[in-house]
């Protein structure tokens, strides 16, 4: 749509519906929030791009960019289903755009039909933290961005018997699909798509099959880790791990994530990160491994009234 200004936009801003060419900048402005809060970027162009292409002509989210009178990119807003992600940028932060922003995020989930919307925010952005509680929300889970040096070549374990490991092939993306979903079933609000979890992970450019091992006990497939080489970053990142419920408890994922660290170290990558959250009760498994917190978000949440 055309550039708005819109009665609930501050003063000196317009707003419109962000699309995929709007990557680029929308990109900037994360890195430029993510410096400010972490000292360092930690989300790839792809990920933006991921959350911008939407399945089919009409698509079930909303994705609004703000810009400044010079047409720099100011605040960005994403709704889909009921979760939302707001940004201001650090150089535009105490005029307003984050309340604006999070009542757009509100309405467009209404008009999507939610009744609940929720929202990560990091535990050291004390700005946005304050606004979401003023604003009636509560915190649903804890999310975890997990560390590990690699300065050695990390020791690989034997998988367990029965239990043969290798790297990702082409062939694999649907049961590695039909595998995590059911291991993220326990707690994720809703199943996705394969297209959309082909977007977040193997249909990423940054996808790394090289460091994407999977354990299969016979010709079944047990358990998964997949991995991104995000540009711009020069860490490892997991962005999933998975084991079969009936496979738990065996030392498979021990296994897998030693196997990708491994390929990391000898991809010269010093570190390898990961998110996890309260709700996985994995948390102690990555630390048993020797990983660390480095920062820590919280998912807050609110019922949304009609109207």
């Amino acid at each position: 749509m055309a550039d708005l200004r819109p009665e609930w936009l501050p003063v000196g801003y317009r707003c419109r519906t962000a699309t995929t060419a709007d990557v680029e900048a929308i990109h900037r402005l994360v890195v430029a929030c993510e410096r400010e809060l972490y000292g360092r970027p930690g989300t790839g162009p792809d990920r933006i791009a991921a959350e911008l292409t939407g399945p089919g002509p009409r698509p079930e989210y909303g994705a609004l960019l703000v810009q400044d009178g010079a047409g720099g990119p100011a605040g960005y807003g994403w709704v889909k289903g009921a979760r939302a992600r707001v940004h201001v940028h650090p150089a535009h932060r105490g005029r307003g755009l984050g309340g604006a922003l999070l009542a757009w995020a509100e309405t467009r989930a209404r008009q999507l039909g939610g009744d609940r919307l929720a929202q990560t925010v990091p535990d050291a952005d004390h700005a946005a933290t304050a606004l979401l509680r003023a604003c009636g929300y509560s915190p649903l889970v804890t999310e975890w961005l997990l560390e590990i040096a690699l300065p050695q070549e990390a020791e690989v374990p034997v998988p367990p018997a029965g239990v043969t490991v290798r790297p990702f092939r082409d062939g694999d993306a649907q049961v590695a699909y039909r595998l995590t979903e059911d291991a993220f079933d326990e707690w994720q609000p809703r199943r996705k798509t394969y297209a959309e979890w082909a977007r977040l992970t193997v249909g990423r450019s940054t996808f790394l099959p090289a460091a994407s091992p999977l354990a299969f006990a016979g010709d079944q497939l047990v358990g998964a880790v997949l991995s991104l080489d995000v540009p711009g970053h020069d860490e490892g990142y997991v962005e999933r791990v998975a084991v079969r419920r009936d496979h738990r408890g065996r030392g498979i994922a021990r296994t897998l994530l030693r196997e990708a660290f491994h390929t990391f170290h000898l991809l010269g990558r010093p570190a390898c990160t990961l998110w996890t959250h309260s709700g996985t009760g994995a948390l102690a498994l990555y630390e048993r491994l020797g990983m660390t917190v480095r920062h820590s978000s919280t998912v807050y949440g609110k019922a949304l009234l009609p109207g």
